[in-house]
Order: structure tokens, then sequence, then C-alpha cells
């Protein structure tokens, strides 16, 4: 599980200085930690149906979406109450930017996406 989050990170740094955007800024470590949450729940919870991650950020209208999809067809509980912490910690994190979490079943084959959209603060990239 190291190895998966530590090379989601790395390769999360690259698409942020991709789209200019710092990720040594708040909001760059905020979108790194989300990743990092993410895969980490993925490679927990679904490792025995999924042996490969997809991570994706992409920008646009103001807006930075993370995804992360595996081929486990479950959908995380994300009420309040059923959420883990490091779930939770997530949802958190994309309220503190006028974002949310979504969880949604994939779009081909089997499997799911977990989704957390962010609102790129004014100042932080070139929007």
């Amino acid at each position: 599980m190291p190895e998966a989050v530590r090379t989601a990170r790395y390769d999360a740094t690259a698409a942020l200085s991709e789209y200019r955007l710092d990720p040594e800024s708040a909001f760059g470590g905020t979108v790194l930690l989300v990743v990092s949450e993410l895969v980490a729940n993925a490679v927990r919870h679904a490792a025995d149906r999924s042996p490969t991650v997809d991570v994706t950020l992409a920008v646009g209208a103001g807006q930075l979406v993370v995804g992360v999809a595996d081929a486990d067809p479950r959908l995380p509980d994300l009420s309040p109450h059923m959420m883990g912490r490091g779930l939770r910690t997530v949802a958190d994190l994309a309220r503190a930017y006028d974002g949310a979490l979504s969880a949604e079943p994939a779009v081909r084959g089997s499997g799911k996406v977990v989704l957390v959209r962010f609102v790129i603060p004014d100042g932080v990239g070139p929007f």
C-alpha cells in the first residue's frame, strides 16, 4: 500500500504542476492528502477485487476534480455516520474548498469511481 500511495502522490504532484497549480500551496497539499486517502482506501478495501487503482485529476471551469477508480462495484456509504475517518477527512477537506465527495458506478464495466470536487481558490491557478 505505501508504494501505491507514494506513486499516486508523485503523479498527482506532476499533474498539479502541469495545471500550473502549486503542489506546495495549502490547496495543493489538500489535493495530495485527498489523493493519498482515496488510494489508501481503495487498496485497503478493494484489493481483493481490484488489482489496480486509476487516479485522475481534471481541471476546468474553476474546479479541480480528483477521481479514484477501482474494479470493486461496492459503493462506499457516504452518509456522515457511516464514513470511516479517512472518508470523513476527505469530505471535510472538499467542503473547505466549496466542494463535495461522491461515489458512482463505473461508466464502463464493473467497478466504481470516488470523486472529490474542489473549487479552485482565487489566486491559486491561472483561472
